[in-house]
């Protein structure tokens, strides 16, 4: 792995070296050694380039933002640069550990949050990698004034059992209005357990063109990921109980623990491409050069007003008409000065989105136990593959906000087309196997109605139905709004979620071929879920609150129906939904205190489920990070502190290694994970434009009741100590 690590660096260094700046060594014949960078290699001739300043400053500037996927809006975020936390980015958990995975770096997970899991129906082989997979709305678009390179680097452990991610960001401009970049991730996490290795790999390129009138996204991605399954451990004591096994043993290690399975992997290999582009019409109009693009809209609607109370109509001798002609002479004059410029007014857009989307997902066992599986459809030389495709497009009409009074909130109308292409294993009575395909096709209409020109009070709303194809009648209706009040001599902000949704479950819940699972069930009724939710924000308390409900119809979920067998249980799977009502409620607490260089950032999440059968969750999930945070000799920007995760007893989700995905515990032999604190002690830093870390992951392990699991039968990574580096470059 190091070695493959030298050479991507290497791949990389031109990008790099020719963004820094090097001083001129000497001229050639001196008879002095010249090295890389001198002027021996830059300036042939040994002559000073008149054209460059010696002292020439780098900008060091960037603007970055994501897309809206559905009408390609750019939305203004935060640089990716940030210090706090950087210590927790690489962690398969998530920065604040409320995920449940399989113990090792890039296995599959699931939130134990269930207001942050997707809220949609759809079902595919690549939920549980939402960790890796960077969709279109996720990327970080970068304007820049210089190339600009991130290369990051995180690793844990030795050559056997040790892990590594290595990440290359580049982004650069040509000109104000175009720019490119690319994005590679390799992740190789061998695993501390035997068989659960996991390797991928994406490559994304991007490029973006901004203008008044025409603007484009583009995004396209490849990704291979390939996972080694080992069916979890066969007995939790292990781990909980190491006294009563042969790990009592001073020589046994944890890839000495038995597995269920081996030579097992799941491999997905997925190509993505996104683009967007649209076209605004509008007018130019003369304003300050101090108003931002955010209040642009709101000047223009002032100055329009005071044209319309200028042009009022009177008598030719009325001394009025003088006055009026006198103002708009000083308001010209004063408009032509240097403290105004023309600017671009939108008045509406037109805006096209396609978005294609191919999935290769293939299950590969080369061995199985005997009575593992409780079925067998095809002979174990069958190849478990399915394949799917899909392209959506999606054209909208958007009228902009602010260009008349009349003009309170961008109004869009949208309609969009989705073909989806499946293709599943099949047998015709026991015959020779083929490859069975099936088509579906959605055409959806909606509309969108929203506001950010006020600084005390946004909103938006949008609501959509299929009118025609296989989801016919499916439809969506949600909206949020966020008002800024004064409360307490401090800014408060107060915001509210809600939505109504009818989806049929996804294609994958409704048909599925495989060596050991199958069902067809195009009848499943569609799933109807209703959730509202309320937030509370003091800035200067540091403190938010946010609570919901959310009512489900028809829940749809993976059943375990595994048979008993002997001393054990023979695996079966299928889809099922709860015809009754589900209630999920949940609230959660962020404080953070500061007491001078000491703070405490905390998260408390309560929640319950009416059904904890078919929807189980932790009542409680908490997390807090105690930390020092100064500066060393001015310039060391320093964190030192420990973090802790935790949540109480339930019978989570357990993992399906021939399905890849989470699904309901065996109700005859169920199990419960969690009371059981993760505790990481870490020194996170900043030096100019590198940010670096040390932690030591899981310090706590063989403490209190020992049960580290963070899915049944799947314990966390022992302790282990973790480096990180993230190092920004600027040409």
């Amino acid at each position: 792995m190091s070695r493959r690590l030298l050479y991507i660096l290497f791949l990389f260094i031109p990008f790099v070296a020719y963004g820094q700046s090097f001083k001129q060594a000497t001229k050639i014949g001196s008879g002095n050694a010249v090295g890389f960078g001198s002027g021996s290699l830059f300036n042939p001739y040994g002559e000073k380039d008149t054209t460059k300043s010696e002292h020439k400053e780098v900008p060091m500037e960037i603007h970055q933002w994501h897309i809206d996927e559905l009408l390609g809006n750019a939305i203004t975020v935060n640089a990716d640069t940030l210090q706090h936390l950087y210590q927790n980015w690489h962690m398969t958990e998530g920065m604040n550990g409320e995920y449940n995975f399989l113990g090792n770096m890039g296995a599959p997970r699931q939130s134990r949050i269930f207001f942050n899991r997707e809220t949609g129906t759809t079902y595919d082989f690549l939920q549980p990698y939402d960790y890796f997979i960077v969709n279109p709305g996720e990327l970080f678009f970068t304007d820049t004034k210089s190339p600009y390179t991130n290369l990051s680097y995180n690793e844990s452990g030795d050559k056997i059992t040790g892990d590594d991610r290595f990440r290359a960001y580049f982004a650069t401009n040509a000109g104000k209005k175009f720019g490119v970049g690319f994005l590679f991730d390799y992740l190789y996490g061998r695993g501390r357990f035997d068989n659960q290795s996991t390797a991928f790999m994406n490559f994304s390129l991007f490029s973006y063109y901004r203008s008044d009138r025409y603007n484009y996204h583009l995004l396209a991605s490849r990704y291979h990921m390939k996972m080694a399954e080992n069916g979890g451990i066969t007995n939790d004591e292990y781990i909980t109980n190491p006294e009563k096994t042969d790990a009592a043993n001073s020589s046994f290690g944890t890839t000495d623990i038995p597995v269920h399975l081996e030579s097992n992997w799941n491999r997905n290999e997925l190509y993505t491409a996104y683009f967007t582009h649209n076209y605004n019409f509008g007018f130019n109009k003369r304003v300050r050069k101090d108003i931002s693009a955010d209040s642009l809209a709101a000047e223009v609607s002032r100055l329009m007003q005071e044209f319309r109370d200028t042009t009022t109509t009177t008598t030719p001798n009325d001394s009025l008409q003088m006055l009026h002609i006198a103002d708009s002479i000083a308001r010209h004059e004063a408009m032509a000065s240097a403290d105004y410029e023309m600017r671009f007014i939108p008045v509406a857009r037109i805006t096209h989105t396609a978005n294609f989307e191919s999935n290769r997902h293939e299950f590969i066992a080369h061995q199985t136990p005997y009575n593992y599986y409780a079925d067998t459809y095809m002979p174990h030389d069958s190849l478990d593959r399915t394949d799917y495709w899909s392209i959506k497009n999606t054209v909208a009409l958007t009228l902009r906000e602010g260009f008349n009074k009349w003009a309170i909130a961008d109004i869009s109308a949208y309609a969009s087309y989705k073909y989806s292409n499946y293709r599943l294993p099949d047998t015709l009575s026991n015959a020779a196997e083929y490859r069975r395909r099936y088509s579906e096709h959605t055409i959806m209409v909606g509309g969108i109605i929203e506001s950010n020109r006020s600084k005390y009070f946004t909103y938006k709303m949008r609501g959509e139905t299929a009118v025609s194809g296989d989801d016919l009648g499916a439809f969506l209706l949600e909206g949020e709004g966020k008002l800024n009040i004064r409360l307490l001599g401090q800014d408060a902000h107060i915001g509210v979620k809600a939505f109504t949704r009818n989806n049929r479950p996804s294609f994958y819940y409704r048909h599925f071929h495989s060596e050991h699972y199958w069902w067809d069930d195009n009848n499943l009724d569609k799933e109807f879920r209703t959730r509202i939710e309320g937030s509370f924000t003091l800035d200067k308390w540091r403190t938010r609150i946010k609570a919901g409900i959310e009512n489900i119809k028809n829940y749809t979920y993976f059943a375990n129906q595994s048979v008993p067998s002997g001393n054990g249980y023979l695996s079966r799977l299928t889809v099922a939904q709860e015809s009754g009502n589900i209630q999920v409620l949940s609230a959660t607490l962020n404080q953070d205190f500061k007491f001078g260089p000491l703070h405490l950032d905390t998260e408390f999440t309560y929640q319950n489920s009416s059904n904890k059968t078919v929807l189980p969750l932790p009542e409680l999930n908490l997390y807090a990070n105690l930390y020092l945070k100064f500066k060393i000799a001015k310039v060391l920007n320093t964190e030192l502190g420990a973090d802790v995760r935790y949540f109480t007893s339930y019978y989570a989700p357990d993992y399906s290694a021939a399905l890849g995905q989470f699904v309901q515990q065996n109700q005859s032999d169920k199990i419960e994970i969690g009371d059981y604190p993760i505790v990481n002690i870490y020194a996170n830093f900043l030096l100019k434009q590198t940010r670096f870390y040390v932690m030591y992951n899981h310090v706590n392990e063989g403490t209190g009741n020992m049960r580290s699991f963070l899915a049944p039968h799947y314990p966390m990574s022992p302790r282990a100590l973790w480096f990180g580096l993230s190092w920004n470059f600027y040409n």
